[in-house]
């Protein structure tokens, strides 16, 4: 099997955009305090929302908003629900990915006639795709960073901003004292609910643009349960990498290299394909495992030491 180096980082840079989306909208939420396991459904009604308003709207810039604005929406309605309801988070998150996933197939079809796919029926509007200058130009490199979505690069810049709202801004400060001792923050005059509110708003926002990136750049499209779990293996990185935006980030692009090389031996091997759609999830399951030894074996040696003294 031969792999074009350059075109095999390319892919992977562009499948890892809309899990570093997803795990940035996991890690704010988890630094306030909430494991939002909803973000999978979430990412699937803003991919659906984009290329909604887009038809309609008559614009890339309508299909963008919208996304953005689907994805708010459904991160208010989770928040609505447990932070105002008083509903368990976990089993709200659970049907509401349920919903997501057979209530996106039904609104389509009420619209296009089609439970599969809007391709027929919605004209297609894409995200462009941005040429840097200078770097396009050099060899291999410009092959690889250059030329990608707006999105992917909006991704990237995401993670500067993240990090510096949580650990250089007062909103940031709010949300990880909640995280860390909800009774504490409300005691000093922060109210946790509302900070609830601010964390699955940006939430929201995140999961939109991975939504709209899925239906608008990378196919120009909504089809059934297209996230396949993307949400999901976002949580899943900024979970291996304790929260951080960085480390996400690094960890999204790990997956999105096994992605990518899934892909890649598709079109280069007979191995079955079913097995081939496996290495990503695999890789994930692999991954939290070896993480959780490595944590486990560091507190272990912690406490070695502490017993010592």
């Amino acid at each position: 099997m031969t792999i074009d180096i350059a075109a095999f980082l390319f892919d992977t840079i562009k499948m890892a955009t809309p899990l570093i989306f997803a795990a940035l909208a996991a890690l704010i939420n988890r630094h306030a305090g909430m494991f939002n396991m909803g973000i999978e459904g979430m990412i699937l009604c803003a991919a659906l929302g984009a290329v909604t308003f887009a038809h309609y709207g008559g614009s890339m810039i309508t299909g963008l908003l919208g996304g953005i604005a689907v994805g708010i929406l459904t991160g208010l309605f989770i928040g609505f629900s447990h932070l105002t309801g008083k509903t368990d988070l976990y089993l709200t998150t659970i049907a509401f990915n349920l919903m997501a996933t057979g209530g996106t197939v039904f609104v389509m079809y009420l619209m296009t006639g089609d439970k599969s796919t809007t391709g027929a029926a919605f004209r297609s509007y894409l995200v462009p795709n941005i040429d840097i200058p200078l770097i396009k130009d050099i060899p291999f490199l410009g092959k690889v960073l250059s030329g990608h979505s707006l999105l992917t690069y909006l991704a990237f810049v995401s993670i500067f901003l993240v990090w510096f709202l949580l650990y250089k801004t007062r909103i940031g400060l709010r949300i990880r004292s909640v995280g860390e001792n909800p009774m504490a923050a409300e005691s000093v005059g922060i109210s946790v609910t509302k900070v609830g509110y601010i964390a699955f708003l940006l939430c929201g926002l995140f999961s939109g643009l991975a939504g709209t990136f899925l239906s608008m750049s990378w196919v120009s499209f909504f089809m059934k349960g297209m996230t396949s779990g993307r949400g999901y293996i976002g949580l899943s990185a900024q979970n291996m990498a304790n929260g951080s935006p960085l480390g996400s980030a690094l960890v999204s692009l790990l997956f999105g290299a096994t992605t990518s090389l899934a892909t890649t031996m598709k079109s280069q091997t007979k191995f079955p394909t079913e097995f081939l759609d496996m290495i990503p999830y695999l890789a994930t399951i692999l991954a939290i495992i070896l993480t959780n030894i490595y944590k486990i074996n560091k507190k272990r040696r912690i406490e070695k030491g502490k017993a010592a003294e």
